[in-house]
């Protein structure tokens, strides 16, 4: 385990301010992606429709989209596409989710198998009128992968169970390889970025799956109402769950109703950002732009797990 003694590591911010790097309105040149198109593109495509499977890369409307599926991945969204949850700066439709889908931890994992991957991310919307969250599926999940797929490692980004710890302890049974859990914001901005989470409860359930000997991840994204000294009191609240991999990333507003861009943060800052994270003890720090949490993760993964 990673000691977390360097949490308290403090670097030059500035002060409580939110320094205006760039004002708000144009998106900046270095946000510029890449469409979705070649081969690789083409062949996850037909996987993913075969299947009949959700992404979050486009119910979420990922910037990285075109580069990760032109190089074969995705990252894969069950309990279906409609959430419960109402977050300010989330893309996924909110409303009455359709009835379970039985058999989609089969369907998951066939595509797993098809295309022969090393490492696999899933996700899933929040399913919180169900008694157990979605944890069964979850589970269900993770166990087709292995029995379909043994040689892939499994990350799981999973919603917060509503504090229902047995729920969290059901996924953890199942033994994925990495357990990532977005932290999204400072706590300041809870209110308006994840109305119905609280920041506490997202820090004890990234605090329980490291007690019970898991890699963990985390992410926040940058630019929607936080400031620089608010930003490393977090990261250092997350150092001490013992987290290992951390994501950082600008917010875009997927649409005029979602919250609005605070500012845009220079890659300059990004990287003053991952150096701080590094000093703190953190075994990866991912940051840039146009980073998202299952942005380049298998190759996180390939050096969290050797």
């Amino acid at each position: 385990m990673i000691s977390s003694d360097k949490s308290q590591v403090s670097l030059p911010v500035m002060g409580n301010q939110k320094p205006d790097f760039m004002a708000p309105g144009r998106k900046p040149a270095w946000l510029r992606v890449k469409l979705p198109a070649g081969p690789g593109y083409g062949s996850l495509r037909q996987t993913i429709d075969d299947n009949r499977l959700h992404t979050v890369c486009e119910s979420a409307k990922c910037p990285n989209m075109g580069e990760c599926w032109s190089r074969g991945t995705a990252t894969i969204m069950i309990l279906g596409d409609v959430c419960t949850r109402s977050c300010g700066f989330c893309h996924i439709k909110t409303g009455r989710p359709p009835e379970l889908d039985l058999e989609e931890p089969l369907r998951v994992a066939a595509a797993a198998a098809k295309m022969k991957l090393r490492h696999i991310v899933i996700t899933s919307v929040n399913r919180d009128e169900l008694k157990d969250g979605g944890a069964g599926i979850w589970a269900g999940t993770i166990t087709q992968i292995r029995a379909a797929s043994p040689g892939t490692t499994i990350e799981v980004l999973i919603p917060d169970f509503c504090g229902h710890w047995a729920d969290l302890q059901t996924v953890l049974d199942a033994r994925p390889d990495i357990l990532n859990h977005n932290i999204e914001t400072v706590p300041s901005q809870y209110h308006r970025v994840r109305p119905q989470a609280k920041y506490p409860r997202s820090l004890e359930l990234l605090r329980r799956a490291k007690e019970r000997g898991f890699l963990t991840k985390t992410g926040l994204m940058l630019g929607i109402g936080e400031t620089d000294a608010e930003l490393m009191v977090t990261l250092g609240d997350i150092r001490r769950q013992n987290v290992d991999i951390l994501t950082l990333g600008q917010y875009l507003q997927p649409t005029r109703e979602h919250l609005p861009i605070d500012r845009w943060i220079t890659p300059e800052q990004f990287a003053h950002f991952k150096q701080a994270g590094l000093e703190m003890g953190f075994s990866v720090v991912e940051s840039g732009p146009l980073v998202r949490s299952s942005y380049h993760a298998d190759e996180q993964a390939a050096v969290v797990t050797g």
